[in-house]
């Protein structure tokens, strides 16, 4: 596995990029809004792994560290072997619309780690 991204909850997203790429050097690489009052921005600096920005503007107290994206290259093999080891999959793994499969489970400290297969 290897990590694609991590995901942070923010209050302001406006702030949060200009913090990001401003002070870091990140750029946006894309924008999407899955439904209203939840904006995602994706930035991108060195390397493969991005970071995603998610502000909810219905649950405003949610911020830090949300989620980690895993890639895997077999998503049933690498079910197998975490289930195997003890892990517990919160949701999936299930195929979406472009064929990716995704499945998701969380660790010791509440965050949620998202394995994807392209």
């Amino acid at each position: 596995m290897k990590v694609k991204y991590a995901t942070i909850a923010v209050k302001d997203m406006d702030e949060s990029i200009e913090f990001y790429s401003e002070v870091l050097g990140f750029k946006v690489d894309g924008k999407i809004n899955p439904h209203q009052g939840l904006n995602i921005t994706f930035l991108r600096n060195e390397g493969d792994a991005m970071i995603e920005l998610i502000e909810n503007v219905e649950e405003p107290e949610k911020q830090g560290i949300f989620m980690v994206g895993m890639e895997v290259s077999d998503m049933e093999t690498t079910a197998k072997e975490l289930l195997s080891k003890g892990a517990k999959f919160t949701r999936g793994p299930i195929e979406v619309g472009d064929g990716a499969k995704i499945a998701f489970l969380k660790d010791p400290n509440g965050v949620e780690i998202e394995l994807i297969q392209h």
